[in-house]
């Protein structure tokens, strides 16, 4: 399967070397490049992206919008939202991620690591970038929102199991490192990630782990 790509940066430069990158791989290509939200989300709708790479401050509309406007299409649901930013510590990060965005990477990330975390967010694995801690994670979601009563009542629709896998995804672990802690396969760490997601609404990985904070399963420095 070959992963369809969308670039949406207001940098030309910087659009045509993600390009570059991009393209010489056999599994993605970009099929769309957006210099303004508008244009992203309007390019997501009608190329059928796979991942969205967004940078968040942009013209006519930001990469914020453009986020919560692909995140509220339903007919966008399978399109996965990568951040760019400068800074991975960007005071606007929360608000990407509670917009829907699957995670966020830092514009200076070596090239291996965005085409590995291209493919892991189209698989519906992102979380956030690979040099973010659990400090990092707990400082970024846990900026205080309150979480909306309904999403705080789907807790109570967990397993108990469904919760501890919540809230080891919360504290930074993969399905892997869940698998080993649980001593269940890696696959069925996944289904309980899945099964989590559903029950409280959440759009992917990112969702789930700022749920996690905003209800309070999780406390800020666990």
């Amino acid at each position: 399967m070959t992963i369809r790509v969308l670039l949406a940066d207001d940098q030309a430069l910087l659009r045509g070397t993600f390009k570059l990158l991009i393209d010489s791989e056999p599994d993605m290509v970009v099929v769309g490049e957006a210099s303004n939200g508008a244009e992203a989300v309007e390019l997501a709708r009608t190329e059928r992206a796979d991942v969205v790479l967004m940078d968040i401050r942009m013209p006519v509309l930001d990469g914020i919008e453009a986020t919560a406007r692909i995140g509220a299409d339903e007919d966008l649901a399978g399109v996965k939202i990568l951040i760019l930013t400068t800074f991975e510590v960007d005071e606007h990060v929360v608000d990407a991620l509670r917009a829907g965005a699957g995670g966020f990477l830092g514009k200076g990330i070596d090239p291996p690591d965005l085409l590995d975390a291209i493919r892991t967010v189209a698989a519906g694995d992102a979380l956030l970038s690979p040099t973010a801690t659990r400090q990092l994670i707990a400082r970024v979601v846990a900026q205080p929102t309150a979480a909306d009563p309904r999403t705080t009542r789907r807790l109570d629709l967990l397993t108990p199991r469904e919760r501890e896998v919540m809230t080891l995804t919360a504290l930074g672990l993969s399905n892997n490192d869940i698998a080993e802690r649980l001593h269940v396969t890696a696959v069925t760490a996944k289904t309980h990630v899945n099964r989590a997601m559903t029950k409280v609404g959440a759009r992917d990985r990112a969702q789930l782990v700022v749920i996690a904070y905003q209800t309070g399963l999780v406390k800020p420095g666990a």
